[in-house]
């Protein structure tokens, strides 16, 4: 009896570690679960704002000629004429000037360009006058793609419209869609909009009052109609195949 109890006591003891043992490793991972939920909540709080935020809007983009890399202007001094020159702007947007120096005019507008330059020689004459004209910049351009008899870059000579550039760039070749031509256009340094042309409907009806006016740098595409995508795929019906065909 003595034994069976003694027994009894020793099992009694080990169940009890071991449950003591099993409940010692359930809380770290109770822990553990706790930690990721409050992580998580923590990202979906801080992520929260971005999702919420306002699209950004599209703003108008300034339509002033910005100066480019290769552009030549003359710079004229009203009073001080022995420092009149003609400046080539560089490939990394710096021009070099009379007694002055380098100075960068990369992406600047004519005003904003005199008054750089008024800025830098404002250092060794006192408030020069002093006039810019442009001499040799990059002419206004657009660029025409996709299904056109000759895709490519082409320099705007006063208003052209959407159908005109189609007919400048080669007009429409077979596997052109007519009816969906698009027009690219950009309003921002990131932003770019795109609108679809019927050209089709335009030119059956004789109507071109919605024909829109091009803009430097705008670019056209055209893409294929349905019968060229499957065109490939169709069997050839040429005289060969039905001689084929009719021989016996």
């Amino acid at each position: 009896m003595v034994k069976r109890f003694g027994w009894l006591t020793g099992t009694l003891m080990v169940a009890t570690a071991w449950l003591g043992f099993a409940t010692a490793q359930q809380v770290p991972s109770s822990e553990a679960a706790h930690v990721v939920a409050t992580s998580s909540s923590a990202e979906s709080t801080s992520t929260s704002p971005a999702t919420t935020e306002a699209a950004p809007k599209l703003q108008p983009r300034d339509t002033r000629y910005h100066i480019c890399a290769g552009d030549s202007f003359d710079v004229s001094f009203e009073l001080s004429p022995e420092f009149n020159q003609t400046v080539v702007v560089q490939p990394d947007g710096y021009v070099t000037l009379k007694s002055v120096g380098d100075v960068k005019v990369l992406d600047q507008t004519v005003p904003q360009l005199t008054q750089t330059l008024r800025e830098a020689y404002g250092k060794i004459l006192n408030d020069p006058l002093i006039v810019v004209v442009l001499k040799d910049f990059q002419k206004p351009y657009f660029i025409a793609d996709g299904q056109l008899g000759h895709p490519g870059r082409y320099e705007m000579r006063g208003n052209l419209t959407l159908t005109e550039a189609v007919a400048i760039a080669g007009g429409f070749t077979d596997n052109a869609k007519h009816s969906q031509v698009l027009l690219f256009r950009r309003v921002s340094d990131e932003w770019m909009s795109a609108k679809i042309f019927n050209l089709k409907k335009m030119e059956k009806s004789g109507d071109l009052h919605e024909d829109p006016l091009l803009h430097p740098g705008d670019m056209l595409f055209v893409p294929k109609n349905a019968l060229s995508k499957i065109k490939p795929f169709l069997p050839y019906t040429g005289l060969g195949a039905n001689a084929a065909l009719m021989a016996p």
